[in-house]
């Protein structure tokens, strides 16, 4: 029993048909889909299907189009069939511009300004003042004056912070020397 030979196809001579490789020559590569009268794959379909949605999704056809034109598309038996359904419609989704409008102030985020954090610093050694018997006052005093010298300076924010320092940092200063004060009377007149 003979079997014929074997003939292997040589792309892109004699429109598809067979021939067979002369003078024993490598095999070239296939070009892909772009031959119309290839058989289509269901993943060629698929993908005619999902330029279709695409387009009637933008506006770009009718339903009663798009129906008809996705049930020619399950049906196409080859890629040049598929090509014409989808011919006039982008490849894909076109992006479309947003639509500017101005957003009226009132809705805008504020944005707030930074926290100083000297002025932080004095307000936490100020409150630590009551604790500390007053050894943080001298500190709360130095960071508020300078917390509040940045912020006129800067723009910053937090100068609540800083005089909360500054006034609980001064009471104490001026109750220690007020107490120191009366020590000094106290032991001059016992003597």
């Amino acid at each position: 029993m003979t079997h014929p030979s074997w003939q292997p196809w040589q792309p892109g001579q004699g429109g598809g048909v067979p021939q067979r490789w002369q003078d024993g020559g490598a095999p070239q590569a296939w070009n892909g889909p772009a031959t119309p009268a290839m058989l289509a794959s269901h993943a060629d379909r698929e993908r005619a299907v999902d330029v279709l949605r695409a387009g009637y999704g933008e506006g770009r056809l009718e339903h009663a189009e798009f129906e008809k034109r996705v049930s020619r598309a399950y049906t196409a038996r080859t890629v040049g069939e598929l090509a014409l359904l989808v011919a006039d419609l982008p490849q894909g989704p076109m992006p479309q511009p947003a639509p500017v409008t101005p957003v009226p102030r009132t809705f805008l985020q504020v944005s707030r300004p930074q926290t100083n954090g000297k002025a932080v610093g004095s307000a936490v050694c100020g409150v630590l003042c009551l604790v500390s018997f007053g050894l943080t006052g001298i500190p709360a005093v130095v960071l508020g004056h300078a917390a509040r010298s940045e912020i006129r300076r800067t723009g910053e924010g937090g100068d609540a912070l800083a005089l909360t320092g500054l006034v609980l940092g001064w009471l104490s200063n001026v109750a220690w020397a007020a107490l120191l004060a009366l020590m000094i009377v106290a032991t001059a007149l016992s003597a």
